[in-house]
């Protein structure tokens, strides 16, 4: 039988001359009906405009097809090239036979128009439904991606859901006219990994009752381990390997798949947790940071005169201790409360109350003691500031002058960070970003902070990237005796760097201990969950559970003071909440 789809050669340019400019250079591969094609490469290899090329949708990015064909089986069995075809023939192809799920559902839909209106016009434009059949076809497609309490979020705007909802808004809208192929654009990149495990059992669930094809981009391995029959990686814009899927994994034969196998941090429940800091509670050494009883509440308005009807529970009396030279890793999901946690420290949102000192006992300081290296190395450094200016900043910002002795600090960081002397001539755009990333955590070492907070600091970069700056953390925590508070849902990630892990949940901690004990003998339910929606190279064929069940909402009446949680202790280094 011939394939659904048969890319031969593909080769594509951008800018006014594309010839000069290739990004995809000569990309073949052919996709049968039902089957799943994951390509994985890094940023810049390529495999975002190679899935653009398919519906053409790269020629509204500034790209051209300049060579090769892209050939599409049709529903009569006729073969159309669509390098070829006409914005007529693309517009009727695109949605209705080729679906596509772009990676960031935010910027991906409308955010002046309902949910119901952007779904409905797929019903409208391929289907010719209008009104009540568009509304009611638009339920049944929200129905179809378990959403709950679809009839009602047809009315929402996107900025009412959460990230995970907005992707199943996404996946709904692909699927909407029942399309023979789904390419699926890094779908999972953005969300928690109890929500992508969601989304990946609901991709497998709904490609089971369809029949449809699928080619699924992503960085992430194991994903690709769970879903795949077949991989293709891409390097500098060529295919450099391509093969049935255990094939790839296990016998690698291109150096760079080597390589990407090789990098990717591979979750192993505690096996490969960190060895090199023990706590010995009989010296009882001063905590580097010590926090205690913190609360963050913000007002919920719901009258004519704004005044508040009730408190949204952000964060509720979260505890513990970091000593020096250890990290202490905070995982949950989006909207758990890690990243207020974090961002209370530093006083960049208000505590209800709770107190926390850093080094030596003292209030902390927060302009020195405690630094922070963000999520963005992108929208962290100013475009316009050179890197002396960038990374004199926090000596000003302390009060300080830049001198001489200043410089030399500068320059005895970068070199520790790996960089030349001369980037400090250099504005931020002129740096990878992995290099960029660098200088985020040199300009927080400026000061000689004793904790560095680090707030999804990895998890925007390529994962051989990943493992550099990650290794580069370790050095730095032994060389100057840094304690680091380490905030990720990646818990491979976590894995890797972590001494200890504090595990929270609706805004409260209910698991913390010693990392191996956590990973591998997790005692609460949710932490149970979170590791078991960990996906692993090992988990092949292994499907994920479609889990419905939604975080409690953090609204609580005014005055509304929870109780006190009750604690178990199942080793020296490990605790988790009773549960009822």
């Amino acid at each position: 039988m011939s394939p659904l789809l048969s890319v031969s050669d593909l080769q594509v340019g951008f800018g006014r001359n594309p010839e000069a400019n290739r990004i995809v250079h000569g990309v073949s591969f052919d996709l049968a009906a039902g089957e799943t094609l994951a390509i994985v490469g890094e940023s810049g290899s390529g495999k975002s405009v190679t899935a653009l090329s398919i519906n053409r949708l790269v020629d509204f990015g500034g790209g051209r097809i300049i060579g090769g064909s892209i050939k599409l089986k049709r529903t009569d069995n006729s073969v159309l090239d669509l390098t070829t075809a006409t914005e007529a023939e693309l517009t009727k192809i695109r949605g209705a036979e080729i679906g596509m799920i772009f990676q960031e559902p935010m910027t991906s839909l409308n955010p002046v128009l309902t949910i119901g209106t952007q779904i409905e016009e797929c019903f409208r434009l391929h289907r010719g439904l209008t009104g009540r059949q568009a509304t009611a076809a638009a339920k049944d497609a929200l129905d179809r991606v378990r959403i709950p309490d679809a009839t009602r979020r047809l009315k929402y705007c996107p900025n009412q859901l959460s990230g995970g909802m907005l992707q199943r808004v996404m996946i709904a809208t692909a699927l909407a006219c029942n399309p023979r192929l789904l390419i699926a654009d890094e779908p999972t990149t953005a969300l928690d990994v109890t929500v992508q495990a969601q989304i990946m059992a609901l991709l497998a669930e709904l490609k089971r009752e369809t029949g449809m094809s699928m080619i699924f981009i992503t960085h992430d391995i194991g994903l690709v381990a769970g879903i795949a029959d077949k991989v293709m990686v891409m390097q500098a814009g060529r295919a450099v390997e391509q093969g049935e899927l255990n094939q790839i994994l296990d016998k690698p034969s291109h150096p760079y798949t080597q390589h990407l196998l090789h990098s990717v941090p591979h979750f192993s429940a505690g096996r490969a947790a960190r060895s090199d800091f023990s706590r010995d509670d009989s010296e009882k050494p001063t905590p580097a940071l010590k926090v205690d009883g913190l609360t963050v509440r913000f007002p919920v308005s719901g009258s004519f005169f704004r005044r508040p009807t009730g408190e949204v529970h952000a964060v509720e009396g979260v505890g513990f201790d970091l000593l020096e030279g250890e990290t202490l890793a905070i995982v949950g999901e989006s909207g758990s409360g890690k990243s207020t946690t974090a961002r209370a420290i530093l006083g960049l949102v208000k505590s209800t109350r709770g107190t926390f000192t850093a080094s030596a006992g003292k209030t902390a300081d927060r302009t020195s003691a405690v630094q922070m290296v963000f999520q963005n190395p992108y929208a962290s450094l100013n475009p316009r500031l050179r890197v002396d200016s960038i990374l004199a900043e926090p000596i000003i910002a302390a009060g300080g002058r830049a001198s001489g002795e200043t410089r030399n600090r500068m320059v005895t960081l970068l070199k520790r960070v790996g960089l030349p002397e001369n980037s400090l001539e250099r504005y931020p755009h002129e740096f990878s970003g992995g290099q960029r990333q660098r200088l985020c955590i040199a300009r927080a070492l400026m000061l000689n902070p004793s904790v560095l907070v680090l707030d999804e600091a990895v998890s925007a970069l390529d994962v051989s990237v990943q493992a550099q700056v990650l290794d580069l953390l370790i050095e730095l925590q032994r060389e100057y005796g840094l304690a680091y508070l380490f905030i990720s849902h990646d818990m491979a990630v976590v894995e890797r760097i972590a001494h200890r892990i504090a595990v929270i949940y609706a805004g409260q901690i209910v698991e913390i201990g010693d990392a191996a004990s956590v990973l591998s003998q997790p005692k609460h339910s949710y932490t149970k969950r979170l590791i078991s929606a960990v996906p692993t190279v090992d988990r092949r064929r292994e499907s994920f559970a479609l889990d419905t069940r939604q975080v409690p909402s953090l609204v609580r009446p005014l005055g509304f003071e929870p109780a006190a949680p009750e604690w178990r202790r199942f080793a020296p280094d490990h605790m988790a909440q009773a549960e009822a």
